[in-house]
């Protein structure tokens, strides 16, 4: 007579134990990144052989558009990005990730290298600063 009452409290504890465990947080799940937070290390850029993929974020990635790829920031990041050697800077929409490999800290699209000088060098001193 009280099998059905042993039952749902059964199901009762189990239940929560079923339920998903939480995602980690994925490039369009991040907190945004707080605007006026600053860094200064070494961007890089790439383009040909990614022109066309799904970046992290999910857009197509255009490598002429003024975009960045970031170690931790949030999908939809604006920031301006200077290039130390020449003072020219770009605006960028953070839109793809990337592992923080050789200690880079920013990876540019071409038509953002492009904007500042960085194609010829490859790589350079940057200060990023986040402006939305």
């Amino acid at each position: 007579p009280g099998g059905w009452l042993v039952m749902a409290a059964a199901v009762a504890l189990l239940l929560p134990a079923c339920a998903t465990s939480p995602k980690l947080r994925s490039p369009t799940t991040r907190p945004p990144t707080r605007i006026g937070t600053k860094a200064v290390g070494v961007a890089s850029w790439y383009g040909p052989g990614y022109h066309g993929n799904r970046t992290a974020c999910g857009d197509p990635f255009n490598q002429d558009a003024l975009t960045a790829a970031h170690g931790s920031w949030a999908c939809g990041t604006r920031a301006r990005v200077t290039l130390l050697s020449t003072g020219k800077s770009v605006v960028v929409t953070i839109n793809d990730l990337f592992p923080n490999h050789k200690g880079r800290l920013i990876d540019l699209s071409r038509g953002a290298a492009r904007q500042i000088g960085l194609i010829g060098p490859g790589t350079g001193k940057v200060r990023v600063e986040v402006v939305r």
